[in-house]
């Protein structure tokens, strides 16, 4: 029983970053903006609410930077795909190889190896917002101008600007979404770590968007991709150091299996989603 409850606790702690990441995955891409650099918002903003957050004292400034930053590179990524046409997957790496660079150098160069602890927001703030964050953007997107606007530029951006929607603008704003709640997802992994460690999204951003993937870029089924991803993450860990039918396997085996699950169902799932006719298109 007390195994049950570790395995329900851990599946809301380590899925809940991913359902805030893949969500705002899910505002870019919708808006027709692929998006491979969620990993590299998400790091830049754990550093970035790791040292403000150890600077200030302040939880609430720590977080609104790590947002900041995560937003600046979200701007940096439409700048980009939007003004200067650059391909949303070479600009993508190359955001995530800048905040990883960055993050590193930030790391080597102002944390402090001896820091036990900071103070953080409440955590269950965080996983609360985060289990409801899917439900209030499947009902913007469904019943209100902005998200209708969303859904026909990532459709068709040419009929969307002959109904007089500007593809820029809402690609804009979808965006700086993308970056907020990436921050958020930042913040929340660091907070639950409770210290900064080197690269500690450890893939999380790729694996927030192959959930996007394979919840059909709708949100509650991403949604349920992000727990079933949290589920396995825990399982892994409460897995190490147990025999399974009498084997003991090596603990490597062990943390490959989130990114096991990930690769299954991608190639099982992948061709039965429909992508975004608009993905990609300037």
């Amino acid at each position: 029983m007390n195994d049950l409850k570790l395995l329900i606790e851990g599946t809301i702690i380590l899925g809940t970053p991913l359902i805030l990441a893949a969500i705002g995955g899910y505002f870019s891409e919708r808006s027709g903006v692929i998006n491979i650099a969620l990993e590299g918002k998400m790091l830049i903003a754990t550093i970035t609410v790791w040292l403000v957050t150890i600077a200030t004292g302040q939880p609430v400034v720590g977080v609104a930077a790590g947002i900041g930053a995560s937003i600046l590179f979200s701007l940096f990524h439409w700048l980009l795909t939007q003004r200067y046409s650059l391909d949303p997957i070479v600009s993508g790496m190359a955001i995530n190889a800048i905040a990883f660079g960055a993050a590193n150098f930030l790391d080597k160069r102002f944390t402090d190896p001896d820091q036990a602890g900071f103070p953080k927001l409440p955590l269950m703030a965080f996983w609360v917002f985060a289990l409801l964050l899917p439900f209030f953007v499947w009902l913007y997107v469904r019943h209100t101008r902005g998200g209708l606007r969303l859904l026909a530029v990532g459709s068709d951006p040419d009929k969307a600007r002959q109904m007089g929607v500007f593809p820029q603008r809402t690609r804009l704003v979808a965006l700086i979404a993308t970056g907020v709640l990436c921050g958020l997802a930042g913040a929340l992994i660091v907070s639950n770590a409770g210290s900064y460690v080197d690269n500690m999204t450890a893939g999380r951003g790729f694996i927030a968007l192959a959930a996007l993937i394979l919840g059909g870029w709708r949100p509650l089924p991403t949604l349920a991709a992000c727990i079933a991803f949290g589920f396995f993450y825990q399982l892994q860990i409460q897995l190490q150091g147990t025999q399974v039918m009498g084997i003991s396997a090596p603990r490597e085996l062990w943390l490959c299996l989130p990114y096991i699950a990930t690769l299954v169902a991608l190639a099982g799932l992948l061709g039965r989603n429909r992508t975004p006719a608009g993905l990609g298109k300037p």
